[in-house]
């Protein structure tokens, strides 16, 4: 026997139980109605919330920066990697959130594995919400820190937990501030008072929010209102911005430590400068058309009510992220499936990405979605039972 033979046996176990992906066919550019299969396929499965991955704007920003700057960087941004246009979308985030300062990553997965390690250590403890993205729970593993996980949004457990370590070196708080799967935003206010009252850091990965909420689209602690020193955001520009890479925002002493310790950031080449030119005609964007994210909310409200009226659980999302509960991944793959035959992209969302037992229909609606997309939609779903 090879010693990769092992694989063909789990891969087997996989599919027995559901859980086996297979790579997608490859689309075209992000829109509501892709090509899939030979024939047009209703998108509701993009993170594009806003509608801007195939804007013209950015296209032409980032085609200027490519014939600018070239593709490749070559370097990572501390040897020669980084360009006018990573500096400038460093300061324009910085700007935007109202910060002191920004670092660029290739990634938010990037982000998120890297700035954890550089904030603690060994004899250090995380408190982490059980349902954070795994980016998030990568880094709190490659921080060797103490981890300890409270129940999803539970704040109680929370405090609990901090008031039972109290020979921490340092102590940060980790939690996504728009979770991913459910829809649901974590309950800031009090887990900022929690923060306050231990002394300990927080770092809020607003990677669905940013560009969607808050008065000005700097994500849920805008919306909020949430002022703490001790405060670390991460967001993304591959979502709502319509580009890629991610970012830390802060004081000027947590960028520049960051851009000295965190190895993602220190060992990674720089992504191309025509990204950080797409990222910033982004901002432009979501700067002067409010009205983008205004649609989609309340877009979001009235499909969260019309779905519910039909039977189906939404749980509690409060956002563009909703989620259909099914339970069985036998299930969730059975719809995915129907309604893939009726025109409509809606993944199934399986272990490991939900717990055992919470497989559902991720629905991701953007601001290019029309009410006629939206109905038909319905149409297709009919009530629960229906299939």
């Amino acid at each position: 026997m090879h010693p990769l033979a092992w694989l063909d046996d789990e891969l087997n176990a996989l599919d027995r139980r559901h859980l086996l992906r297979q790579l997608p066919v490859p689309l075209g550019r992000q829109q509501p109605v892709v090509q899939l299969d030979g024939r047009e396929i209703v998108n509701f499965a993009s993170n594009d919330y806003l509608g801007l991955a195939a804007d013209p704007r950015l296209q032409e920003a980032a085609a200027a920066a490519c014939f600018d700057s070239g593709v490749g960087r070559g370097a990572s941004p501390l040897v020669c990697g980084r360009s006018k246009y990573h500096e400038e979308l460093e300061r324009r985030l910085a700007e935007f959130e109202g910060v002191e300062a920004a670092l660029l990553f290739p990634s938010g997965f990037a982000a998120n594995s890297g700035i954890m390690p550089a904030l603690v250590d060994r004899g250090d403890s995380i408190y982490a919400d059980a349902k954070n993205h795994a980016s998030l729970i990568d880094g709190c593993r490659l921080s060797r820190a103490n981890v300890h996980v409270y129940s999803h949004g539970d704040v109680s457990d929370l405090e609990k937990l901090l008031s039972q370590n109290h020979d921490a070196r340092r102590r940060l708080i980790v939690t996504d501030t728009l979770f991913s799967m459910d829809g649901d935003l974590a309950p800031l206010a009090t887990i900022v008072e929690v923060a306050k009252r231990f002394n300990a850091m927080l770092l809020l990965d607003e990677a669905h929010a940013t560009g969607v909420f808050g008065a000005q689209g700097r994500g849920v602690a805008e919306a909020i209102g949430i002022e703490y020193e001790g405060l670390i955001r991460i967001g993304t520009l591959s979502k709502a911005l319509g580009a890629a890479g991610g970012f830390v925002c802060g004081s000027k002493s947590l960028i520049c430590w960051l851009a000295n310790r965190a190895r993602s950031y220190v060992f990674s080449t720089a992504q191309p400068a025509a990204i950080s030119a797409a990222a910033l005609a982004a901002l432009d964007i979501v700067e002067q058309e409010p009205q983008r994210r205004v649609k989609l909310l309340e877009t979001s409200a009235w499909l969260r009510n019309e779905l519910n009226a039909r039977g189906w659980n939404t749980g509690h999302s409060q956002s563009q992220i909703i989620p259909i509960l099914i339970g069985s991944p036998e299930r969730a793959v059975s719809l995915s499936e129907q309604l893939h035959q009726r025109g409509y992209w809606l993944p199934a969302i399986r272990p490991p990405s939900v717990p055992e037992g919470e497989s559902l229909l991720r629905l991701s609606l953007t601001a290019a979605h029309t009410s006629e997309m939206l109905n038909g939609l319905l149409s297709a779903l009919g009530r629960n039972g229906d299939f």
